[in-house]
């Protein structure tokens, strides 16, 4: 009876570990379109991502850390060492370059635009609020 127990306990943590891993890879997938969509925020699903992986696979968490666009974004927030000046100014541009976009070219409804807009000073200010990094 207890061996039958340990692999019921084997197998229940072989599934969430694949639930995890499975959940890790959507989140980042989700963070990569939040990347190109300005509604979408990417750092928080890429944070998700590696709560996931850091559940299922270290491998998998050291790759999303250590990946050359993606990694910025998880260290800076779980390091708290913040971002450099040039890193806000271009998130900042990026960001307002793309809502002004969609508000122009891909809406005509009046409360989009205001929620769009909404959205845009709510990053800002949050992306104003993080640790500047000296370098």
């Amino acid at each position: 009876m207890i061996d039958n127990h340990k692999s019921e306990q084997i197998a229940s943590n072989e599934i969430k570990r694949y639930l995890y891993l499975t959940s890790g890879i959507l989140l980042t997938g989700v963070g990569v379109i939040g990347i190109v969509l300005p509604v979408l925020p990417t750092t928080i699903f890429l944070l998700l991502a590696s709560m996931c992986f850091i559940k299922s696979s270290l491998k998998a968490n050291e790759w999303l850390r250590n990946h050359r666009i993606f990694g910025a974004y998880i260290k800076n927030y779980q390091d708290n060492s913040g971002l450099s000046i040039q890193a806000k100014f271009f998130n900042l541009l990026y960001l307002w370059v793309m809502i002004l976009i969609s508000a122009y070219f891909l809406t005509n409804e009046l409360y989009i635009k205001i929620l769009l807009l909404i959205i845009a000073i709510g990053v800002t200010i949050h992306i104003l609020m993080i640790k500047t990094k000296r370098q």
